[in-house]
Parts: structure tokens; C-alpha cells; sequence
């Protein structure tokens, strides 16, 4: 008996109410699922680190545990690198005040000089334009604690998260292989093992590509001889883990930071290292070091970073990439749904056509 098959209008209709179904979750439980979702990359990135401890028979929970707390260490050091940097810079601030006070009162003599507008109207504008921030900084310095707790707590939770799937991962894939019926078992085990190695490469190379970025910033600004060169080299290779829009916020704060210890030739040279830097990062280390691990074109690439970000804010911004690859693999093993593969993909490249004459 051959299946009835719905019409495209009806298949239309289901698919938009899945999606639909889909993201209001996914917003919905934010709080459970982005906690997870780290702690599922980091455990598939830690796992090689705690197969290695378990190989010298330290049992699964004292590699689990050694693993996290290697993971920990690396991150605390880098945070306490910027930190001490931050300090630094922190002490160059009111020097930056009194260069932007001057900058300020260079730009208002030049418009009232060129449009005649006089001090007077342009302040009373700036007045009206910046009390409106004023109030919302107000409420956000009231909300620091809050956040403070919040992060803390979020940290918490991926720690723990991260240390339970490591613990318990042949359980889970235990769990997700019985989901489905035998025949299929080891299409799922493969789907698995691809998605294993779609997100470990993906961090892998991510942060290979950081490292890259960091180090030819910072390398490249210290020869320059611009002022607190490995922060910036550090700052533009954290932010870089944002696609298309972590490099321009990158490029603002290195300008701030430069033009409070330097002047306007140094943040001329340091937005040319920066825009150098970039068309490597786009042109060679992305395509070759993590497009080449994710592939997918550029088009849906950002369309999952937006997505990512009305969601989920910033992590999602990060998350919803490795996401939509793991999707495309999915799509890739099931029937109904490899067009969606095929969108999500590289465009396949063109091949000479053959002289050669059909048979």
C-alpha cells in the first residue's frame, strides 16, 4: 500500500510550524539550553584530553575532573592577562578624557566655522540626545550586580554540565542510538561520530585561527611600537570569535585604547594592521582553517549568526553556527530532507565539460 502524500501546501504549512515551533522554544529555554549546548562543545573538545587520562588508568571521573580543571587554568590565564592590561589602561583614562575633551571642542569649531552652528545650539543638542543615555546607563549600572551573579552562575552550571557528560557520554550516545530502530543504528552512529568531529574541528580550528590573529595583531603593532599592543592583539582575537561583526567592535575599542597613549598617526597604523589582518583572516585562515571544517556558504552563514543573536544574544551568535552544521549533517543522512543540505552547503565547483562524445 503506497503512502498518501500531503500537498506541497500542506507540507509548506508543517515545515513553517515546526520552525516556528522550534525557535519559540529555543527562546523559551534559553536558560537550560545554552548552558548545555557549551558544556556539549567543551566536553567534545576536552574528550580526546580525558580519553588520554583514562588510557593511564586514572579512572573516568579523576580524568574528567583533571580535564575540566586543565580547561579552567587556560581560560583563567588569559582572563588574568587582560585583566592586568585592563588595569594599565585603566590608568591612561584620564589622559584619554582630556584628548577626546580636546577632539570634541576641535570638531564643534569646525562645524560652527563650515555650517554656523554655534557651541551654544550643538550642546544643547548633545544635552538632549545624551539624556536619554544617561538614564539607560543608570539602569544598567543598577542591573551590574545582578549580571555579575548571573554570569557566575551560568559558569557554574556549563562546569558541571561539562563534567557529567564526560563522565556519562557512552551512557547518552547509549541513549540516542536506542531512540531509533535497529536498521538505523548505524546511521545514527555515523551521524554522531560526524557531528563529534564537525564540532571538535570546528573549535580546533577556531581556536587556531584566534591564536593566528592574535599573535600577527600583536606581533605586528609592537614592531610598530603602538601602545599596549598585546591587549589589543588579545582583545581583537577574542572578539574575532564573532563572525562579521566581532572584528568592527574590535577595530572601535583599538582605536580608543591606541588614541589614549598615542596619537593620530598610531590609529591610522593600527586600523591599517587591522584591515590587513582581516583580509587574511577572511581570504586564507577562515575558508582554509574553519569554513573548510563547517562548509557552509557565507549567505547562510550569517543569516544563522542574526538568528543566533535574536535568540540568544552573543552566545548565540557563536553557537548557532557549529548548529546549523550539525543541522546539514543531519539533513545529509535523511531523505526528506537533503534540499536543505544542499542549501545550507558550498556551492559545488564547476568541472570543464568533457569533449568527449556520449556513447
Amino acid at each position: 500500500m503506497n503512502p498518501v502524500k500531503s500537498p506541497f501546501y500542506v507540507r509548506v504549512t508543517y515545515i513553517l510550524l515546526i520552525i516556528v515551533l522550534t525557535l519559540f522554544l529555543l527562546n523559551v529555554g534559553r536558560t537550560l539550553i545554552i548552558p548545555l549546548l557549551f558544556a556539549m562543545f567543551f566536553s567534545v573538545l576536552l574528550l580526546p584530553l580525558a580519553s588520554l587520562f583514562e588510557k593511564l588508568h586514572l579512572g573516568r571521573t579523576v580524568s574528567a575532573f583533571l580535564s575540566i580543571l586543565i580547561f579552567i587554568f587556560v581560560i583563567a590565564t588569559v582572563i588574568f592577562f587582560l585583566s592586568q592590561q585592563i588595569v594599565n589602561f585603566s590608568k591612561d583614562i584620564p589622559l584619554l578624557e582630556v584628548k577626546l575633551t580636546d577632539t570634541f571642542h576641535n570638531i564643534q569649531h569646525w562645524i560652527a566655522r563650515n555650517y554656523h552652528i554655534n557651541k551654544k545650539e550643538q550642546t544643547d543638542y548633545i544635552s538632549k540626545s545624551a539624556s536619554g543615555m544617561l538614564s539607560n546607563a543608570a539602569n544598567s549600572v543598577g542591573n551590574i550586580f545582578l549580571s555579575i551573579s548571573e554570569i557566575t552562575l551560568f559558569i557554574v552550571f556549563i562546569i558541571i554540565y561539562t563534567f557529567f557528560i564526560l563522565f556519562h557520554r557512552q551512557l547518552l550516545i547509549k541513549f540516542i542510538i536506542a531512540l531509533f530502530k535497529e536498521e538505523h543504528h548505524p546511521d545514527v552512529y555515523a551521524v554522531i561520530t560526524d557531528i563529534r568531529f564537525v564540532i571538535n574541528s570546528y573549535i580546533t580550528g577556531l581556536l587556531i585561527e584566534m591564536a593566528i590573529v592574535g599573535v600577527a595583531v600583536g606581533v605586528t603593532l609592537t614592531i610598530l611600537g603602538i601602545p599596549y599592543a598585546l591587549f589589543i592583539g588579545i582583545l581583537v582575537a577574542v572578539l574575532n570569535i564573532i563572525p562579521y561583526i566581532g572584528l568592527y567592535s574590535a577595530a572601535i575599542l583599538a582605536m580608543v585604547i591606541t588614541y589614549a597613549d598615542g596619537n593620530g598617526t598610531m590609529v591610522l597604523e593600527t586600523i591599517i594592521v587591522l584591515i590587513a589582518v582581516h583580509i587574511l583572516d577572511a581570504n586564507v585562515l577562515m575558508p582554509r582553517i574553519v569554513g573548510s571544517r563547517v562548509k557552509m556558504n557565507p549567505f547562510i552563514t550569517i543569516i544563522a549568526v542574526i538568528i543566533g543573536n535574536l535568540l540568544w544574544g552573543i552566545p548565540g551568535m557563536f553557537l548557532f553556527i557549529p548548529l546549523t552544521g550539525i543541522f546539514k549533517i543531519i539533513s545529509e543522512r535523511v531523505e526528506g530532507m537533503k534540499p536543505w543540505a544542499i542549501l545550507i552547503g558550498e556551492d559545488a565547483k564547476e568541472t570543464p565539460k568533457s569533449k568527449s562524445k556520449k556513447p
